[in-house]
């Protein structure tokens, strides 16, 4: 039985429901029961710019949802994120990959997601039937492009989906993945959301997202059409999306700063439900700092000592921002 290593966003809705697609794909190719899936989740922390080559050790290894590593071992890569790779030398060795045959590197930063990515090659190059992970594509797209149809729903988080997604961002780690991705895959995603152990494991997230919220409000700023929120005076180890959104629906943009004990991290998004245009492409921005994402969100991530220059970098950023793009 073969070995395949799986390297995939971990703490992301995104990140593990493109393991359960991909892992769907090869199982169309090589038949069920021939392969033995191994989950590896990665993360963006500081001086983390790609998967250590010791996680890419299966007989097939793929890279999902994370920036493109160059290995001379890696099998298949898919990613959405305008910022996938960090050098020319990365972009060389992908295109490379996309030369060879049969091709197993996809990249679209168009895509608002990996795991739709991932469905449509597997259903327009490979030929397997999607349909019966639909909702899990469907999910998976809608929370990574952040298309709800207000932030409200963003923020109540009264779905059961959305609780899963509140653990996995969590607690997504190697271990949650490889008990979750076959659970999803044999139950569907609706199934498992709705399980004990995901309620139990919600019931006091909610609690901690009920007093971030609360933080959001007495630390957020508005400076213009972006709302700044430096929280590195406490630490927090999550940080919940789309808050100020919710809080300042005329807003265009979010800086928030959060301290953690392994990192400080940037976070920057546009407002989706802005009534104003997008002038700014985030993901450049956040380039030039180390960090990355897409021209709508991003993220920069610095080391739990550097609270200073995270501030003043917040600052910096939140009156580009401000300005012409």
């Amino acid at each position: 039985m073969e070995r395949v290593a799986v390297a995939t966003h971990g703490h992301c809705f995104d990140g593990m429901c493109s393991a359960a697609v991909f892992t769907r794909l090869l199982e169309h190719l090589h038949g069920p029961g021939k392969l033995a899936f191994t989950y590896k989740a990665q993360g963006y922390g500081p001086g983390q710019n790609g998967v250590p080559p010791g996680a890419l050790d299966g007989d097939i290894n793929a890279i999902l949802d994370f920036r493109f590593t160059r290995a001379p071992n890696l099998t298949w890569y898919f990613d959405h994120h305008v910022s996938a790779f960090p050098t020319p030398e990365d972009r060389a060795a992908y295109e490379a990959m996309v030369g060879a045959a049969p091709r197993r590197a996809h990249h679209d930063g168009a895509y608002g997601s990996c795991t739709k990515l991932i469905a449509d090659v597997a259903r327009e190059v490979h030929g397997m039937d999607t349909a019966p992970l639909a909702e899990l594509i469907h999910w998976a797209d809608m929370i990574d492009r952040a298309a709800f149809p207000s932030a409200e729903m963003a923020v109540s988080r009264a779905e059961p989906v959305l609780h899963l997604m509140t653990v996995v961002e969590h607690g997504g780690d190697d271990a949650f993945l490889q008990r979750m991705v076959p659970r999803i895959l044999a139950e569907g995603v609706e199934a498992v959301a709705k399980g004990d152990d995901v309620r139990g494991a919600y019931e006091p997230l909610a609690a901690q997202h009920g007093a971030f919220i609360d933080l959001v409000k007495a630390h957020a700023e508005t400076r213009g059409p972006v709302v700044l929120v430096d929280m590195s005076a406490v630490l927090v180890d999550v940080a919940a999306k789309f808050v100020t959104y919710a809080l300042y629906p005329d807003s265009t943009y979010s800086v928030m700063l959060t301290r953690s004990d392994s990192r400080c991290k940037l976070s920057i998004g546009y407002n989706p439900w802005s009534p104003h245009p997008r002038t700014h492409d985030i993901a450049r921005i956040c380039e030039r700092h180390g960090g990355g994402g897409h021209p709508v969100v991003g993220a920069i991530s610095l080391g739990p000592e550097r609270v200073d220059e995270a501030r003043a970098l917040a600052r910096a950023i939140t009156e580009e921002l401000s300005g012409p793009a």
